[in-house]
């Protein structure tokens, strides 16, 4: 998508009043766009913040610079393991060191402006790399990162036809690490911030996991542009019954789409469905996270604190 086409909803957002707003730039890899700081400076043009989540292999320390020079507040580092296990889900034996190179990056920018750069390090668990989260948890402490979210491999895309899914023993046991984790201070008294990802109610876990209890924010106040135009909530709800509108449509008004649309993610009644129909936490989880659901009338297709029970 040309900047121009982008800045245009910016442009739209901007004239309805709407001033605290930060921009993610995901994917895909942010990082192949050439005009990314064009794009930043856009943004931050128009009195927004903007920040990207890379997996880092196509970032230099002089890519890093232009980025914040164009005004880059916030990166999200993906790394899903030691170098092994890294390697092996990337398909790539140069990805660990690259993005190893990329959060020293950030560790030096988050300390030299710790209110104007904020970063951490995302890590999608599966069965491959579960039994090295402490030895993960280690070697990020060393390396002076001090934020950490994870997130659980979900059924979708290459995903669905492997057997990197956790089991319910697995998953429980991931939930143990994460409340270990966030008491857990090294012999000279580092720690991390880790949080679990936004997905699923946890019963018994919430607030032990993360700083927030559960709710799938997807249009309530996370909105997306895809890269075809195409607007929805946040970049993983890509089911075309939540598909709200295009920008390339014609008389496009973002902002009187967000006011007047996004209905079944606001009404999620619909989701009531399945074993969710007779669940006595409905009201706490109100059918999981929009990711999980193929469209606007089935039920999710796993259950989080059914795999804990």
């Amino acid at each position: 998508m040309p900047v121009e086409d982008f800045s245009r909803v910016l442009d739209n957002i901007k004239s309805s009043g709407i001033k605290n707003l930060t921009i993610c730039i995901t994917g895909g890899e942010p990082l192949v766009r050439k005009d990314l700081e064009l794009a930043g400076k856009e943004i931050i043009r128009h009195g927004y913040n903007w920040g990207i989540v890379t997996n880092g292999l196509m970032m230099t320390k002089e890519r890093f610079t232009s980025l914040i020079r164009s005004g880059m507040g916030s990166m999200s580092v993906s790394l899903d393991g030691l170098k092994n296990e890294h390697n092996d889900l990337r398909q790539n034996n140069k990805s660990f060191d690259t993005v190893e190179k990329t959060i020293k990056l950030c560790v030096e920018q988050n300390k030299a402006s710790p209110y104007g750069f904020v970063f951490d390090v995302i890590t999608c668990v599966h069965s491959g790399n579960i039994n090295t989260l402490p030895l993960l948890r280690d070697y990020l402490i060393h390396n002076g990162v001090t934020a950490w979210r994870i997130f659980s491999i979900f059924p979708s895309g290459r995903a669905a036809e492997n057997k990197l899914a956790l089991s319910k023993e697995e998953y429980r046991h991931l939930m143990d690490f994460i409340v270990e984790t966030r008491m857990y201070k090294t012999e000279d008294g580092k720690s991390i911030n880790l949080n679990y990802s936004c997905e699923g109610y946890l019963g018994d876990y919430e607030l032990k996991v993360r700083d927030f209890y559960y709710f799938c924010r997807g249009g309530i106040n996370v909105g997306s542009v895809m890269c075809d135009g195409s607007v929805s909530a946040c970049l993983s709800v890509r089911a075309k019954d939540f598909i709200q509108g295009n920008i390339y449509q014609e008389n496009f008004d973002f902002m009187k789409l967000w006011n007047t649309k996004f209905q079944n993610m606001r009404d999620r009644s619909w989701a009531k469905t399945g074993k969710c129909r007779s669940c006595k936490n409905w009201r706490y989880c109100e059918g999981n996270g929009l990711h999980l659901h193929k469209d606007a009338h089935s039920e999710c297709s796993h259950c989080n604190l059914d795999f804990l029970k």
